[in-house]
């Protein structure tokens, strides 16, 4: 799927969507006439301006923040980087705390949460979740129209949480998003600037056409593409990481460029590869 377009819905915006739609080499479109109107009918008006409904998805710019709507999915997908709905926000309060996944894998324990590295972001879920137990996460992603969803999704956030939620704003403050592609950032990383653990969740061949996988995740995948490059990226994350590098895979993937981790945690559809360069501190300070 190819990015085609940039529309506006509210003139305020106006100069940030020409901006973003100079970064991607696309057209930019106006549509203040559709301002706060359904995704239905902003689907309907896509459908009329875009030249290739069928692999096609543009970026909306709207008061609300961005979303990516995708043309040629069913009747269309919408997609959004977001921190403070009622999803993201039940799972922060409810969604097991130190003991998900992805934190055990990082090592986040009591009175210890490691820097991360999160190298390949995406729409910054889990690097979301790791803030929120303490984690200063630097966020990588070099897709520019990932990287604007995100961006706008911190956002939006923030300015939510400024008048709503202030824990929230505390754990957004952990959440840094450099604009760098991960091969280039590690290849000549910061000097003193290592982090704990190094987190890597490549984009892995759709290879098995038969899998029901959900509408978004389909759509960020023809997005993104594949990262060819994360054999490499591990490689890269093993000389650069301080304490780990963690890999989430499917759960039936091989081993990023056949390497055996030291441990593996397994889910129902995918797991967290551990590559330990040395022991994790007994304890530390939570970064906040």
């Amino acid at each position: 799927m190819k990015i085609q377009a940039v529309v506006y819905t509210d003139p305020d915006f106006a100069s940030e969507a020409e901006q973003l739609g100079a970064e991607l080499g696309v057209n930019v479109l106006a549509a203040v006439e559709l301002a706060g109107a359904k995704p239905k009918h902003l689907f309907s008006f896509l459908r009329q301006q875009v030249i290739d409904g069928e692999t096609a998805g543009v970026l909306v710019l709207a008061a609300e923040g961005l979303d990516l709507y995708a043309l040629g999915v069913g009747d269309g997908v919408r997609i959004r980087a977001d921190f403070h709905g009622p999803t993201v926000s039940y799972r922060r309060n409810k969604g097991g705390g130190r003991g998900q996944m992805v934190a055990r894998a990082v090592g986040v324990k009591s009175g210890y949460a490691p820097t991360v590295l999160d190298a390949t972001a995406g729409l910054g879920s889990d690097g979301f979740v790791l803030a929120s137990l303490g984690c200063q996460v630097t966020l990588l992603e070099r897709v520019a129209g990932v990287r604007a969803l995100l961006a706008s999704g911190l956002a939006q956030a923030k300015a939510f949480a400024a008048e709503n939620d202030a824990a929230l704003l505390e754990i957004l403050a952990r959440m840094q998003v450099l604009r760098a592609d991960a091969l280039t950032y590690l290849s000549k990383p910061p000097a003193n600037q290592r982090p704990d653990v190094i987190y890597l969740d490549p984009m892995f061949p759709d290879s098995d056409k038969r899998s029901m996988v959900k509408k978004e995740m389909r759509v960020f995948h023809h997005l993104v593409g594949e990262d060819a490059d994360a054999d490499q990226l591990l490689d890269l994350a093993l000389k650069h990481a301080l304490y780990r590098v963690v890999v989430k895979r499917p759960r039936i993937a091989p081993n990023l460029a056949g390497l055996a981790p030291n441990h593996v945690l397994e889910g129902r559809s995918n797991r967290f590869d551990i590559y330990t360069i040395r022991k994790l501190p007994e304890s530390g300070a939570l970064n906040d």
